[in-house]
């Protein structure tokens, strides 16, 4: 296991915080994601969840989540990281009809599934299946200027401890996820 980590990807709270609890393992992404000897890599493949609240909306996750999301128009001027995850596994999703089969295994609601794939068409959508760690202790940053905009990736100033970190998902509940996805990715539409 990693002694410390200072790269962290930016998610929004209310996912980090299901992935953090052990009710979702995947993240979706269309950029950040490069091809390394024909394998569809993250730019990095351990990071810390760093939570975002400015663009979470009630209606971008679906009913059972939306009373979690408090819209605002601001990112907090402290920010908590609470854990961090490594990649465990990584597939381009062919259509909406493939993903659609993993609606139990997300918060997402239809019309931000329906943004992810509108937005920049050209572009693959992937769905990362993570192993994730509770920190030992939360971590307060301040909200620093270096960590503001829209990028995924943010540099963290200082290395963050993970040792003793608290695995969230066992392997064999992650290697169900990542079976589902095989099988349903691999399919043809009915």
């Amino acid at each position: 296991m990693e002694s410390s980590l200072n790269m962290a990807l930016k998610e929004w709270s209310i996912v980090c915080d299901a992935v953090l609890a052990g009710q979702q393992a995947i993240l979706l992404r269309k950029g950040g994601i490069y091809e390394a000897a024909g394998e569809f890599e993250l730019e990095h493949s351990k990071f810390l969840l760093f939570p975002t609240v400015l663009h979470q909306k009630p209606d971008s996750v679906k009913a059972a989540w939306r009373d979690q999301i408090k819209t605002v128009d601001r990112e907090p001027e402290e920010i908590t990281i609470r854990g961090w995850a490594e990649v465990f596994f990584i597939a381009r999703v062919p259509n909406r009809w493939a993903f659609d089969l993993m609606d139990d295994l997300h918060l997402w609601d239809k019309p931000l599934i329906d943004m992810r794939f509108n937005y920049r068409p050209d572009y693959p959508l992937y769905i990362i299946v993570v192993r994730a760690w509770k920190l030992p202790q939360p971590l307060k940053l301040s909200l620093d200027p270096q960590y503001a905009g829209c990028k995924s990736w943010v540099p963290l100033r200082a290395p963050v401890a993970v040792s003793g970190s608290q695995l969230v998902k066992p392997d064999a509940e992650l290697l169900e996820i990542k079976r589902r996805i095989v099988t349903a990715f691999h399919r043809t539409n009915p």
